[in-house]
């Protein structure tokens, strides 16, 4: 009797399989009809397609070739033949982004990688019923008000890697020493989002050893192993895939210690009971007493996970990226410490609009260097997205999206596109971010680093902050420069390394001023 129990169970699962495998043919076959008008590459792999291109180039330089070649609309193939679309053009850009939103959510693979890693936090959940209640409870604590009451957080934060530097320089006995960036700017973010959110110490800039850190750092920071090619090529169609192996073990062990963490603060606060503070965490506290706002302990455990990482890894990368470009240009970098001289604990106020060097050499590394490379939806439904101008051969002004399409919006490219940027677009000057606007070009301030419409970064405002007082306060006692040829490493967010080396890093020459 088991073993025909056994052999139904078996040939249901292969039905189940079959099915499945049909499925997904049909629909591929289906999408490669309705999009076979529009132009990309030949596909460059039966098994992988694109994927292997994408994942062994230098990030982004595909789709500059491609949309070079072929336009502001251009179908490539990813793994196993599935259809992906890259868009650059602005007017489909804005619907799919505005007020076609949540018809383009997160494709299933990403969607299973936050799952994975963070839990059904913000950055995970679809819908906009559920999208905005979660907004409305994180907003509050990263509006503007609030950011300009926690910018003291962000001085004493920057003031202890100031400390623990100076400790490097005592210990050296050096005029000079190595100092490897991307470490320190990981336990800065890190530390900063603990106190700033959460009113919490992580202790991260002790210099210490720091599991957290480690287990955060260990589980993006990756050099180019085939077992993460396999996993990013194969994510966005077998999302399952995410929890094999070492890759698998290391997720559930990140999102484990995170986790764990999470708890403990969110229990010491509910004892604690301090509800009356402006930051996420008494912001939460009170939702948690509020019928219409309430969510479950898994949900806020999930909250505060995805808070902390996000503001550990896109802060980190971008700190990373400003001082590798103050410390390529000693001129810059003069320039820039003698408008700062006197911004020792700079007001929120003031760190927005006092320094337009600073804004300046911010808003020009966010456009050269954007921490999220692709901003990706999946077509929740077959739609027609509307175009600023037709494909190649067309007169339409719209196209058709097939249900299950993947979406692709590469920043890079809009960032350095030359009609909008000028023919020097892909050189770092600052400059340009006070001569004006061209006429005839969009705002020059449009960056899509921070995405934009109802799913735009809420933490945008935290972000900028803590940057310009981190950079103020290490111009105020250190100078800079960089000995290696630097370049950009796609981990989960575009870092910085050494060229040819495996994980990110960025070891600067620092003196003591």
């Amino acid at each position: 009797m088991s073993w025909n129990l056994l052999a139904h169970a078996l040939s249901m699962l292969v039905g189940l399989i079959f099915v499945s495998i049909t499925r997904s043919v049909s629909h591929i076959m289906a999408a490669r009809l309705s999009l076979r008008h529009i132009p990309g590459p030949p596909s460059s792999s039966y098994i992988w397609g694109e994927e292997w291109v994408l994942y062994h180039s230098i990030p982004g330089s595909p789709y500059l070739g491609w949309h070079k070649q072929f336009g502001k609309v251009v179908k490539f193939t990813g793994a196993f033949g599935h259809q992906v679309l890259s868009i650059t053009d602005s007017r489909a850009i804005s619907f799919i982004l505005g007020e076609g939103i949540y018809s383009f959510p997160k494709p299933h693979g990403v969607r299973a990688w936050f799952k994975a890693t963070l839990g059904e936090g913000i950055l995970w959940v679809e819908g906009k019923d559920a999208h905005e209640k979660q907004r409305r409870i994180l907003a509050p604590a990263l509006s503007h008000q609030s950011v300009r009451n926690l910018t003291p957080v962000f001085h004493e934060t920057s003031a202890k890697v100031v400390a623990q530097w100076a400790k490097i320089f005592d210990q050296s006995h050096s005029e000079e020493v190595a100092i490897e960036i991307t470490n320190w700017a990981g336990r800065f973010a890190l530390d900063t989002i603990g106190r700033a959110a959460f009113s919490y110490n992580f202790n991260c800039l002790s210099g210490e050893h720091h599991d957290l850190a480690e287990a955060l750092d260990g589980l993006t920071n990756n050099e180019n192993k085939r077992s993460s090619f396999y996993m990013r090529a194969l994510f966005w169609i077998f999302p399952p895939i995410l929890s094999i192996g070492e890759k698998g073990e290391m997720i559930r062990r990140s999102k484990q210690e995170l986790g764990d963490i999470a708890s403990k603060m969110w229990r010491d606060a509910k004892i604690a009971g301090d509800s009356d503070g402006r930051n996420l965490m008494a912001i939460m506290l009170r939702a948690d007493l509020t019928s219409s706002h309430c969510m479950n302990e898994d949900q806020i455990v999930a909250q505060m996970r995805t808070t902390i990482s996000a503001g550990y890894e896109t802060v980190s990368a971008m700190i990373a990226w400003v001082l590798y470009e103050v410390a390529s240009n000693a001129d810059l970098q003069t320039e820039l410490r003698e408008e700062v001289s006197n911004a020792r604990d700079a007001s929120f106020d003031d760190l927005n609009n006092k320094y337009p060097l600073l804004d300046s050499v911010l808003k020009e590394t966010l456009r050269l260097h954007p921490a999220i490379l692709e901003n990706h939806h999946e077509a929740a439904e077959t739609m027609t997205v509307p175009l600023s101008e037709p494909l190649p051969g067309s007169s339409d002004m719209h196209i058709i999206v097939p249900k299950g399409t993947i979406l692709a919006i590469p920043i890079n490219v809009l960032q350095t596109d030359t009609e909008v940027w000028g023919s020097d677009a892909d050189v770092f000057r600052p400059g340009r971010w006070v001569e004006g606007n061209r006429t005839g070009a969009r705002p020059i301030h449009e960056l899509l680093t921070f995405s934009q419409g109802p799913r735009s970064c809420v933490g945008k405002a935290f972000a900028i902050a803590e940057i310009k007082a981190l950079t103020i306060a290490l111009l105020h006692h250190f100078s800079f420069t960089c000995p290696h040829e630097i370049e950009p490493f796609q981990s989960f967010v575009v870092r910085p390394r050494v060229k040819g080396q495996g994980p990110s890093s960025l070891p600067l020459l620092v003196r003591k001023l």
